[in-house]
């Protein structure tokens, strides 16, 4: 008997009992849906963090006021968290580092901003002009922040998108008042959605100039953090050793262990991110491989119950000549395209199942061609490891036995 004889005649056996045959194979299709849908729920939630990391700006560098340890040349030290002031970013732009090609000065604090009748609490930027090259913002309508706004210490705003859908329900609002801390301040422009949720939503964000942040709203002398565009990928080391050390130099510190800052870049926090995405990854995609050993075990019952139901065709064709391996290639056979067809059919659900994912929770859709190749590869070998057993049972009965088997 040839190979094509051998799968014609295991497509025949595995069609007298549709119903068994599916349920057989229902394990493999909802354990490779369920890794494929999973393994790309993680790659797209990575990505979506990515990418709202990238959209921070372009070779992101950021100085943090207080202690804590960094992987740049500058390491965090002992201090306060009140460290930073508008002088030390001006310090850094006179400096002409070649290394640092944008520097800005930021206050940062989330309040309540309100217009008529309507409120949302959302984070208030104190910014300067360089805010929108360094942070990548674009505007949708009228304009950013200017230096003349800062030096007037004017009462103007910048408001993301969300803040005008929960103001203003859509529309364009330039020009219109909103209040910050009772305050009255118009508004000259909207931002280009950038995307995000939570406190991490770069479109829930209104923009003041960081002189009125400082003196009008929140009554401080520093600032929260300073952020700086690196000249190049490759210059963002040095840029970190040039302001770290122009910084330690003005805060009166011999020592950089003991920094009154600390200093962090966009590839240490993508790096961060990519670690705890890639861990979660694999946790869902070890946690769906679960139902793909289920599915195995299925199979394997399955395939005992029909060794046992055609003990007496076993039987027969051995006493007709048939050899052991050709029994056992019989049941694997079936085995295999039980998984395989399974496999496919799990293979086409979770693709759909990581598209509709993808669209109900807005993130990015992503498809693991990786993912979806293990899965099925697997499901082969899956049918070949549970159907080896009854395969081998089969071949082992006596065909005297199996005749006389009721």
């Amino acid at each position: 008997m040839d190979f094509f004889e051998l799968l014609a005649s295991s497509f025949e056996a595995l069609t007298l009992n549709k119903v068994r045959t599916a349920l057989a194979g229902l394990g493999i299709v909802i354990g490779i849906g369920a890794v494929i849908a999973l393994v790309s729920l993680g790659q797209a939630t990575q990505q979506s963090v990515q990418n709202s990391i990238q959209g921070l700006g372009a070779n992101l560098l950021t100085i943090s006021p207080g202690s804590q340890q960094t992987t740049g040349g500058v390491q965090g030290g002992f201090g306060s968290s009140q460290t930073l002031t508008l002088d030390d970013a001006t310090a850094i732009t006179a400096a002409n580092f070649s290394s640092i090609s944008k520097v800005s000065p930021e206050v940062s604090r989330r309040g309540q901003i309100t217009a008529g009748r309507n409120n949302t609490n959302t984070s208030i930027i104190g910014a300067t002009a360089n805010y929108s090259g360094v942070h990548n913002v674009t505007m949708s309508s009228g304009t950013f922040i200017t230096d003349q706004d800062v030096t007037g210490t004017r009462n103007v705003a910048v408001i993301g998108p969300t803040v005008v859908s929960d103001l203003f329900g859509g529309g364009d609002p330039t020009g219109q008042t909103i209040r910050i801390n009772k305050i009255p301040f118009t508004i000259i422009g909207i931002t280009v959605s950038k995307g995000g949720t939570g406190f991490a939503n770069q479109d829930d964000i209104v923009f003041i100039p960081i002189s009125t942040a400082q003196k009008t709203v929140f009554g401080i002398d520093y600032v929260t953090s300073i952020a700086m565009s690196a000249a190049s990928a490759d210059s963002i080391t040095q840029a970190e050793n040039d302001a770290g050390y122009l910084l330690l130099q003005r805060h009166k510190i011999n020592s950089p262990t003991q920094a009154d800052f600390s200093m962090f870049s966009q590839s240490d926090i993508l790096s961060a991110a990519s670690s705890v995405t890639g861990t979660f990854t694999a946790l869902l995609a070890g946690i769906a491989a679960i139902s793909l050993l289920v599915g195995g075990i299925g199979i394997m019952n399955i395939m005992l119950v029909t060794v046992i139901e055609r003990t007496r065709e076993i039987g027969l064709r051995k006493a007709l000549g048939a050899k052991d391996n050709i029994v056992i290639a019989q049941f694997l056979i079936e085995a295999i395209i039980l998984t395989i067809g399974g496999g496919i059919v799990g293979m086409i659900l979770g693709i759909l199942l990581s598209f509709g994912i993808s669209i109900l929770i807005s993130l990015p859709f992503t498809i693991s061609f990786y993912a979806i190749f293990l899965a099925i590869g697997v499901s082969g070998a899956i049918g070949i490891i549970f159907g080896w057993y009854p395969a081998k049972k089969a071949a082992d009965l006596s065909p005297i036995e199996a005749l006389r088997y009721e």
